[in-house]
C-alpha cells in the first residue's frame, strides 16, 4: 500500500470547509451528512458525521485547492497548480502499477478489473466540525430479564399493610361551593341582560340613521333652472428666468412664425426680446426651477432639437 502524505493533509482540511474539493485532472471528494448510528453487530455508537465519496467525472479545476496550497505554502498561483499535478501524476502512476493509494485520513484507491479507479472512504474520518473529537463510543448490552421466581417470593414474604386514613370532613365548604355556583349564575344572567339592552339599541339606533339618510335624499333634488353662466378661466403666462433657447433671427416675423410653429407642437414658446446683438429670441419654455428646466433641455436635445441651449435671464428687471 501506498501513502501519498504530500497533499493528503489539505485535501482533509478542506473538506471539514467545503462539500466538495476538486482535485484538477483526477476526480473530486464529495462529502455528504450521516446521521448519528449504531452497529448492532459490534455494539458501537457512530456520532453524526460526514460520509466522503469520490466523482471521477469532475476535474475541471475551480481554484479552492490551488489557492488553498498557494496560501499554506506561500508560493503563486501556478506554483501551486504544479504541485497538484505531481501529486496527480504519483497516484496515477501507482494505480497503474497495481498499488493501493490511501490518502490519509480520507480513503483508499485502486483499480479494480476492468482497470476503473475506486475508491473506499476511510472509517475513521469523520468531517462534521460540530462532531469535531467525538470517537466511537461502545455500548454494553442491556439485560431485560426479570427473574420471575424471587419476584413472587418476595412478594409473599413482604406483606402490604393499608392503613385507612379518617378524613376530616368541613360543611363550610359546602356552602361556600353554593354561594361561588349562585354568584357565577347571576354574573352570566346579568351579562345576557347587558348584551339583549344592547342589541337593542343598536338596532333602534340603526333605524334612526337610516330614517336620516332617507330624508336627506328625498331633498336632495338637483334641479337647475337658472344654470350658471361659463366660468373665463385666465392662465397666468409662464414666468421664470431659465429659458429653453429655440433659436434667434434677424428679422422679427421669422421669430413670429417659429413661435406659432413650435405652439402648434404644444410648446409654451413665445418671444422673450432681442438679445444684444439684434437677434430675436424664441424659446420653447419658461421655467423658474433650474432643475425643471434642465429636465426640458434634455428632452428636447435628445427628441426635437440638438442644437438648443439654457439661457438665465430674468425679465422682469
Amino acid at each position: 500500500m501506498f501513502v501519498l502524505m504530500q497533499l493528503a493533509t489539505y485535501i482533509s482540511d478542506l473538506l471539514y470547509r467545503y462539500e466538495c474539493v476538486i482535485v484538477p485532472g483526477f476526480g473530486a471528494f464529495i462529502t455528504q451528512y450521516q446521521s448519528a448510528r449504531v452497529d448492532t453487530v459490534t455494539h458501537e455508537f457512530y456520532p453524526p458525521g460526514k460520509s466522503v465519496m469520490f466523482n471521477r467525472q469532475l476535474q475541471t479545476n475551480d481554484g479552492i485547492l490551488a489557492n488553498y496550497v498557494a496560501s499554506v505554502e506561500n508560493c503563486d498561483y501556478t506554483r501551486a497548480l504544479q504541485k497538484i499535478r505531481n501529486f496527480t501524476g504519483s497516484l496515477s502512476l501507482q494505480l497503474s502499477e497495481g498499488k493501493t493509494v490511501t490518502v490519509a485520513n480520507v480513503g483508499d484507491f485502486y483499480l479494480n478489473e476492468e482497470r476503473t479507479v475506486q475508491f473506499q472512504p476511510s472509517a475513521t474520518g469523520n468531517f462534521n466540525t460540530a462532531s469535531f473529537g467525538l470517537s466511537p463510543m461502545n455500548i454494553a448490552n442491556i439485560s431485560r430479564e426479570t427473574n420471575v421466581e424471587t419476584a413472587k417470593v418476595s412478594e409473599e414474604k413482604t406483606p402490604i399493610l393499608f392503613t385507612p386514613e379518617k378524613r376530616t370532613t368541613f360543611p363550610y365548604l359546602k356552602y361556600a361551593a353554593i354561594g361561588l355556583v349562585a354568584i357565577t349564575l347571576a354574573g352570566f344572567g346579568g351579562m345576557k341582560l347587558y348584551e339583549n339592552n344592547v342589541q337593542e339599541y343598536n338596532f333602534a339606533e340603526r333605524q334612526k340613521a337610516e330614517t336620516m339618510v332617507e330624508s336627506q335624499i328625498q331633498e336632495a333634488t338637483f334641479v337647475i333652472e337658472n344654470p350658471l353662466s361659463a366660468l373665463t378661466i385666465t392662465v397666468p403666462k409662464q414666468k421664470g428666468k431659465y429659458h429653453v433657447v429655440a433659436g434667434a433671427f434677424r428679422i422679427e416675423s421669422n421669430a413670429e412664425k417659429k413661435v406659432a410653429q413650435l405652439a402648434e407642437q404644444g410648446f409654451s414658446a413665445k418671444l422673450i426680446g432681442a438679445n444684444k446683438y439684434g437677434l430675436h429670441q424664441v424659446v420653447y419654455s419658461s421655467h423658474e426651477d433650474r432643475l425643471e428646466a434642465l429636465r426640458a433641455l434634455r428632452t428636447i436635445k435628445n427628441t426635437q432639437n440638438k442644437d438648443a441651449w439654457l439661457l438665465v435671464k430674468d425679465l422682469t428687471k
